[in-house]
């Protein structure tokens, strides 16, 4: 079985800035929403399915000022992105980066393998992932279901403080 995992790719093609829109955003946490509709307002009707591309924009934009950014309104959250065709989103904060990613990619290949293997136990332990700076508002599973959402891919820089993502449509539908 071939499992699914985060990746790190300095030089992958979704960090191609080239034809996308840009803006600054303060790391202000309340204007999250804000920001995400001022985004997603720009897309075709039929990219929103419903609510979906407005969670997981909104979930990127959440990461970068939260756990990215800290929350500090001086540190800024760079965004570039289109809607041509597909929806193409970069977002990159001034923070440490993702330090979990490895931790985060066993977990989640354990999760898939005892899915595989019908180990419905150990799925159910395997509910959420939660690492040490996570607090009571953090969900656990926006990772997974972004892996899902994003059917072009996600990528990581290096340092692990930017993401590229891309959803592909036919026609007005999602690939998936």
């Amino acid at each position: 079985m071939i499992y699914r995992k985060l990746i790190v790719d300095e030089y992958n093609d979704l960090f191609d800035i080239e034809g996308l829109e840009y803006i600054e955003l303060s790391s202000d946490f309340p204007k999250i929403r804000e920001y995400t509709m001022s985004i997603v307002n720009q897309a075709p009707e039929d990219f929103k399915e419903g609510n979906l591309l407005e969670q997981q924009i909104s979930e990127i934009i959440k990461n970068g000022i939260k756990h990215g950014n800290k929350n500090n309104a001086q540190k800024k959250l760079k965004i570039w992105y289109s809607f041509k065709k597909r929806v193409r989103f970069i977002a990159e904060d001034e923070g440490d980066g993702f330090q979990n990613l490895d931790e985060w990619n066993i977990f989640f290949m354990n999760r898939q393998k005892a899915l595989a293997e019908n180990d419905f136990d150990t799925f159910v332990q395997l509910a959420n992932y939660r690492s040490k700076s996570s607090d009571e508002s953090d969900g656990g599973n926006s990772l997974i279901a972004a892996l899902e959402y994003w059917n072009g891919g996600m990528i990581w820089n290096q340092k692990k403080n930017k993401i590229g993502v891309i959803r592909w449509f036919t026609n007005g539908f999602s690939r998936i």
